[in-house]
């Protein structure tokens, strides 16, 4: 392990080690707060584990609520540490939602104008069950991220429910997909918030994003 590389998993360590809080919920891009900080934001198809990993992110197993209803979230979610230059943002899940048409829809163009129109919206965390790796929609959601010059990273979860082969296998064809997509990030990361596999890792990554854009 580099220097650099230590200095990065200390940074994420402090970038962490405070209590976390929602800020608010944002139906529509009005509710948006002020955009004065660094965002990264969390993508995933309902039931990839997304807001458990949030909650293991900043050790907190409350914060991002888990659901067994898929879907549940509708809006972006804003969670922030006073003092700390940095928003996290969970997004709504996309894949499969229990909600009427206008609704879905309604989330979908939420998302979009997010996109598209959140200048200080740094990275998105684009995540991906490691049993199954990337299905038609991640694949569809990587177009979108594409079209809207966004960069996203890929973060497998789950990696604890397969074999390791397996895990080399996906982790590989990963890889390889998104070497068409000229937005991706190149690096894949592999998690699982039960076990807190890659949790470290996923805290530098992200202290490196706040310390390039400061």
């Amino acid at each position: 392990m580099t220097e650099l590389d230590k200095s990065l998993l200390l940074a994420g360590e402090r970038l962490f080690e405070r209590r976390w809080q929602i800020l608010k919920s944002a139906p529509a891009l009005e509710f948006l707060p002020p955009a004065d900080r660094t965002e990264i934001a969390f993508a995933g198809r309902s039931n990839v584990g997304k807001s458990s990993l949030i909650n293991a992110l900043v050790r907190q197993g409350g914060l991002a609520r888990t659901s067994n209803t898929p879907g549940r979230t509708q809006e972006l979610n804003y969670f922030e540490s006073p003092g700390e230059p940095l928003f996290i943002v969970d997004m709504p899940g996309y894949g499969y939602a229990k909600a009427p048409v206008e609704k879905v829809a309604a989330w979908g163009e939420l998302v979009m104008d997010y996109l598209r129109g959140r200048t200080t919206l740094a990275r998105v965390f684009l995540l991906v069950d490691a049993r199954h790796g990337l299905k038609p929609t991640d694949q569809q959601i990587a177009d979108i991220l594409d079209d809207a010059a966004v960069t996203y990273q890929v973060v497998l979860t789950k990696a604890d429910k397969i074999k390791p082969h397996e895990l080399a296998e996906v982790h590989a064809a990963t890889v390889k997909a998104l070497a068409k997509h000229p937005a991706a990030f190149p690096i894949v990361l592999e998690t699982s918030a039960e076990k807190n596999i890659g949790i470290e890792e996923l805290r530098a990554t992200i202290a490196g994003i706040v310390a390039d854009r400061s």
